[in-house]
């Protein structure tokens, strides 16, 4: 057992945190600590690294625990250099290996005669038993193995940690806690802040650390991958669940479900005993029966009712007018940052075409230009070539550092002048439906959550009836039930989407085709993030030149077709692929939906809401649009087999 909790409970004032948590966590566990924003987790954090103290319960901890513990956005703050901070990591070793060297001197001057000779040497012996069996002559490498992980490989080491960004302090934070290697791991949003590079570097190197990980995080491809149970904080009780953030969704449904059940099953108990008992204790014959019966209940355990689900946000994104099929087109585009000598270019003959209906990924590493591609086709930044968006296009525009909001202004107010003609109660509704309600809609922008802040710019967004939304980041600043419901919504959204996101599994759920930026130029996959990864891993074996792959295992054989197909048509037959498979995806879900709106329609209380079954034709219709275009290209695609 590496520490434990038992009956911990923690209160703020009159609030209540946490009550009665109990856990425990044993060497090389994998945990993943989740719930709601404000949900008490730092609090727990700050409890398990010993910052906090309970009010009621007790803390175990095995002797001579070392705990590590990156909070969020919070990096190292220091005066010396990248290299020197990482050495004082391993100051104890160091500090041996300089006595081990005052040693030799010594034992030099002596001779192996002298009467002082032996007490040096039994020292020196120690030291250099502890050195190496520390592996002090691999701190070199150590540290140069974290640094390149962890994105610093282009940085100078003798780099001063105060000219470094924030990010940058963040990320070094992180490869210094690596490096010291705590028996307890304990991690606040670790993904925050890395490329897709770093994240596997990341991923990878956490699969094999040898102490307990427990990290807080909303990336859930990386909770998929990383952690072995599951963690919920809900209303100050800790519950916990075996296995990943896909296997937890799963257990945590199928436990309400029982919980329900079993809630309902011992209340429809307890009504049939109450209701013989009131029949039956006044009738001496049964008064007996009656009076166990009561017995029986005021000594029942009562089970305990399934807490409610906290509501999500709800999203809904609309439009009336469709716009022409080829949407945006961009060619020879150079995207820059600054002026005159300041002036950066990021990025030269960029080309893209976003046809109507499609969801189109943007990613790369920072620093590629992803925000300013964005905003360049937007003309929000001056543009040196070509863009052009198609006829009846009318875009809305998310951006993940919410600077569109005045934030001197209400919640309410903000919302209410970008559309000053809607009553109070539509206002509300939808500021309702991204559950801002009550006092919180006349707090100012600039005091409420990061999180509300972005539900504040979706309200805008939603208002605006735009046939092709721009997202910057959408779900950087919301809760695991918000941007599932965001997800949920997109995927149902008809319209253009053009957006950029670090969200691996935002990544492998909305887009239908992904466009990276890189120091090369714009390369283009089709599919989700993890065929986006296959091509990948493809491409970059095709272009090992052949005298370094490794010689094929002999007897192995390939087709005469596979020998002598380019690597374009290999990449070109990948993509078809991925596009036959998403298409054959979408087709089902269509007939499914199809199926459903019809039975719909033919409904009671629907045929006679007039409204209703109107916008139930509407999406049929447009359904049934996009099933003829998507069966048509697969036919097309079939062909070309």
């Amino acid at each position: 057992m590496v520490l434990s909790l038992k009956e911990i409970s923690k209160s703020f004032g009159e609030k209540q945190i946490l009550d009665s948590v109990t856990l425990s966590i044993e060497d090389r566990d994998r945990i993943g600590l989740i719930g709601v924003n404000g949900a008490g987790k730092t609090t727990l954090l700050n409890l398990l690294c010993g910052r906090l103290s309970p009010d009621q319960g007790e803390i175990g901890k095995k002797s001579g625990l070392t705990v590590g513990y990156l909070e969020q956005n919070t990096g190292l703050d220091r005066e010396g250099t990248i290299w020197g901070e990482m050495l004082t990591v391993f100051t104890p070793l160091l500090d041996a290996q300089a006595r081990m060297r005052e040693l030799e001197a010594q034992m030099a001057a002596y001779g192996e005669h002298d009467g002082g000779y032996d007490r040096l040497a039994a020292e020196y012996s120690r030291l250099t038993a502890y050195f190496e069996g520390n592996d002090g002559y691999g701190i070199e490498v150590k540290i140069k193995t974290v640094l390149g992980g962890m994105g610093f490989s282009d940085k100078s080491y003798d780099t001063r940690i105060s000219t470094l960004s924030g990010g940058e302090k963040t990320r070094l934070a992180l490869a210094r806690l690596l490096l010291e290697q705590p028996d307890l791991l304990m991690l606040d949003e670790p993904t925050n802040h890395l490329d897709f590079t770093t994240l596997q570097w990341l991923e990878d190197y956490l699969q094999s650390y040898k102490g307990a990980l427990l990290v807080v995080s909303h990336d859930r491809y990386f909770l998929d991958k990383m952690v072995t149970s599951v963690w919920e904080l809900d209303r100050t009780r800790l519950m916990a669940y075996k296995g990943n953030y896909s296997k937890y969704k799963v257990l945590r449904q199928e436990r309400m479900e029982r919980m329900q059940k079993e809630y309902e099953q011992q209340q429809q108990q307890i009504a049939a005993m109450k209701e013989y008992a009131e029949r039956n204790i006044a009738r001496a014959t049964t008064a007996n029966s009656a009076k166990s019966r009561l017995h029986q209940l005021a000594n029942m355990e009562l089970k305990e009712k399934p807490p409610s689900q906290l509501k999500a946000p709800v999203f809904s994104f609309s439009y009336a007018m469709e716009p022409v099929k080829e949407v945006l087109m961009v060619e020879n585009l150079t995207l820059s940052v600054g002026a005159g000598e300041d002036r950066k270019v990021l990025q030269q003959n960029l080309s893209l075409a976003v046809r109507r209906g499609e969801k189109v990924a943007v990613i790369g590493p920072n620093g590629a230009g992803k925000s300013t591609l964005l905003k360049t086709v937007l003309g929000l930044m001056p543009r040196q070539g070509t863009v052009r968006w198609g006829q009846n296009v009318k875009t809305g525009y998310y951006e993940q550092e919410n600077q569109i909001l005045d934030f001197d202004s209400t919640v309410l107010e903000e919302l209410w002048k970008r559309y000053p003609a809607w009553p109070e109660r539509q206002v509300r509704g939808l500021l309702g439906n991204m559950r801002l309600t009550g006092d919180n809609v006349f707090k100012k922008v600039s005091v409420v959550s990061g999180g509300e802040r972005a539900k504040l710019c979706f309200a805008i967004l939603e208002g605006q009836n735009a046939n092709t939304l721009i997202l910057d980041e959408p779900t950087n600043h919301l809760d695991l039930p918000s941007k599932e419901a965001l997800e949920k919504a997109l995927r149902e959204y008809t319209g253009t989407l053009l957006f950029v996101s670090h969200d691996r599994y935002f990544l492998n759920t909305i887009p239908d085709r992904i466009v990276e930026l890189t120091p090369q130029g714009v390369v283009e996959y089709n599919g989700r993030y993890d065929d986006y990864l296959e091509q990948k891993k493809l491409r970059e074996s095709q272009e090992i030149p052949e005298f370094e792959r490794p010689s094929k295992p002999a007897g192995s054989t390939e087709s005469a077709k596979g020998n002598y197909r380019s690597k374009q048509q290999r990449s070109e037959e990948t993509r078809r692929r991925t596009r036959l498979r998403r298409l054959e995806e979408a087709i089902a879900a269509q007939e499914q939906e199809m199926g459903e709106l019809e039975t719909a329609m033919t409904q009671p209380e629907n045929l006679a809401d007039y409204t209703v079954l109107n916008d139930l034709c509407a999406r049929l219709e447009a359904v049934k649009l996009q099933h003829e275009a998507d069966f048509e290209e697969w036919m097309s695609l079939q062909e070309e087999e």
